[in-house]
């Protein structure tokens, strides 16, 4: 018997797991290896971090849903991995062979390239996890009662931008709605060379969009930033001149600091020979196959992708949902083929539909495909986004529920846009 072992149950593990399973045949055993039993929707945490959601809202317990789909399926995750001889090691301690390997993994949190990040050996929050997310919100609740300076922003490396947006933008919000928001300076403080960069180099106005929303609700920004260090209350940080020399150097001071890390890859996967880059993360060909190990596959945030160009301060590409699942159906239809002995010859469309939401609206982006170059470059705001935002995270945990990755009338919906997951 054959056993493809996916590794990761987050957007990416559990879209292509389900996949895998409806179309590999029945003898051929499709795995699941998660780091918990529990599949968290991690594009709601911003909501967790303010009190718009509760941790039970965006997380499922996936036991009964990969026992009603027949997906073996282990929570430990995987603490070794020998390419040689295609066998993994669980955290509890058992081995799995497999023909296939798709990761999923996702990023390794790396606060410890500036002293003083984190939530849970510094001073700063984040929203990555939905468990720092929970942490994040009593520290809101306390600013509420101690109103002061907030900093929101994304560290030297960060390769997602979204989300900072986000808190910022519906943290500035609610703050409107509990009258206290004359109380509380916020400025944002990003690694981005201008407001709505995102690590794509902007997306249609998202630049001229973005600046207009922070100069209408008084945020005051510094890009180009390097933070140096974080202490008790303050942040310590470098502002960068396209030289790359250091202009400023700021002493700002917070009660409340949110920060996104730069990311590195799962440890287990990094300490793959040949199979990494050196922060960690899975080098793939066009086909999201490792070139020097045919049997392993990635898709995700733990996929290799260089920057699209040099900044003053380093900025990661962020890997966003519709991405990633076109990553994932790649994975899918070239294993299909690799299996019936046909070279593979389907490539991800690399397209990005992002949803960010305010709070009372909400910012869309188009990129098609996300890297410049793009046939589609478009960028929307209105009430609608928040909308959409709130139905997409409902759909997805519809999705995981319901054992699919795109149905049919999702498939059909956005081809008629023409917005499609893969090419040939």
């Amino acid at each position: 018997m054959k056993r493809t072992v996916v590794v990761g149950a987050g957007l990416g593990g559990m879209s292509v797991v389900y996949e895998l399973r409806e179309k590999l045949p029945k003898d051929h055993e499709v795995m699941l290896i998660g780091e918990s039993n529990e599949f968290h929707f991690i594009p709601s945490n911003p909501w967790v971090a303010l009190g718009e959601r509760t941790r039970d809202q965006v997380i499922l317990d996936l036991t009964p849903y990969v026992k009603k789909y027949k997906i073996p399926f282990n929570g430990t995750g995987v603490s070794h991995i020998d390419s040689t001889t295609q066998q993994l090691t669980t955290g509890d301690g058992q081995q799995y062979t497999y023909d296939y390997l798709v990761l999923c993994t996702g990023p390794r949190l790396a606060f410890e390239t500036v002293p003083g990040a984190g939530p849970e050996h510094g001073f700063t929050q984040s929203i990555c996890t939905v468990d720092h997310a929970v942490k994040a919100y009593e520290t809101y609740q306390q600013l509420l009662k101690n109103p002061g300076p907030v900093l929101v922003g994304a560290m030297q490396g960060a390769s997602c931008f979204g989300p900072a947006y986000e808190y910022v933008l519906t943290l500035e919000h609610l703050l409107r709605k509990q009258k206290i928001r004359d109380r509380i300076p916020i400025t944002f403080v990003t690694s981005e060379p201008y407001i709505g960069h995102m690590g794509l180099g902007g997306v249609g106005d998202s630049k001229a969009l973005m600046e207009h929303e922070f100069r209408d609700r008084g945020i005051k920004w510094v890009c180009n930033a390097r933070v140096k260090e974080f202490t008790d209350g303050m942040a310590h940080v470098e502002e960068l001149n396209r030289k790359g020399e250091v202009d400023f150097n700021h002493e700002l001071p917070f009660h409340l600091a949110m920060f996104l890390p730069s990311f590195k890859g799962s440890e287990a996967v990094a300490a793959v020979p040949d199979l990494c880059n050196p922060k960690g993360f899975v080098i793939t060909n066009e086909f999201q196959q490792s070139p020097q190990h045919p049997a392993i596959f990635a898709a995700g945030v733990c996929v290799a992708l260089p920057p699209l160009e040099q900044t003053p301060v380093p900025v990661g590409v962020p890997k966003t949902g519709f991405m990633i699942e076109s990553m994932t159906t790649a994975i899918v239809e070239n294993i299909l083929s690799l299996e019936q002995g046909e070279v593979m010859k389907t490539r991800p469309t690399l397209n990005a539909i992002c949803l960010a939401d305010m709070g009372d609206k909400g910012a869309a982006f188009v990129a098609l495909p996300q890297n410049p170059p793009r046939n589609v470059n478009w960028t929307s705001m209105g009430k609608w986004v928040h909308v959409a935002k709130v139905a997409f995270e409902k759909y997805f945990m519809y999705k995981v529920k319901h054992g699919t990755s795109e149905p049919i009338y999702e498939k059909y919906v956005l081809g008629a846009v023409g917005i499609h997951r893969t090419k040939e």
